[in-house]
């Protein structure tokens, strides 16, 4: 393990070296982008569930405006309907979120705490070290912060 400065995340034990660092980023660069993944199975979820209710406006005005066999198809063949086979939208973001995201974030929390001493984000906090230039007021960290 390094103990250089510009590899340390605050006071503490010494830091991961660099490529653990930049390993850890990576690691946590996926889990933010399985976050995505999971903020828009739940966009899918509310669209879907959204389109759903507004079928049954869909079918009352079919059945006002005299359209009965259109009404009943919509209704039958369409609302409540599966969108996989004996799935609706609120399966699939669960089983995905117990077969991958929980397990894909356990994981990652188990690696940062054996690598990194549960430190997170030290990737970035390397790369906010570094960018910063000395002495501007809005490069300071604020009072307290790890730097």
């Amino acid at each position: 393990m390094s103990t250089h400065d510009d590899d340390r995340d605050g006071p503490g034990p010494a830091a991961p070296d660099a490529t653990t660092v930049e390993a850890l980023g990576s690691l946590s660069k996926a889990l933010e982008t399985v976050e995505r993944a999971r903020g828009h199975l739940y966009g899918f979820h509310q669209l879907t569930g959204t389109a759903d209710f507004e079928l049954d406006r869909t079918v009352g005005l079919l059945r006002k405006a005299g359209h009965h066999t259109w009404a009943d198809r919509v209704a039958t063949e369409i609302l409540g309907r599966n969108v996989m086979p004996g799935r609706w939208t609120y399966q699939i973001v669960d089983a995905y979120s117990e077969t991958y995201y929980e397990p894909f974030r356990a994981l990652e929390r188990t690696v940062v705490s054996a690598l990194a001493d549960g430190h997170e984000h030290r990737f970035e906090a390397r790369l906010q070290r570094e960018r910063r230039t000395p002495g501007h007021p809005d490069h300071t960290p604020a009072e307290g912060a790890d730097t």
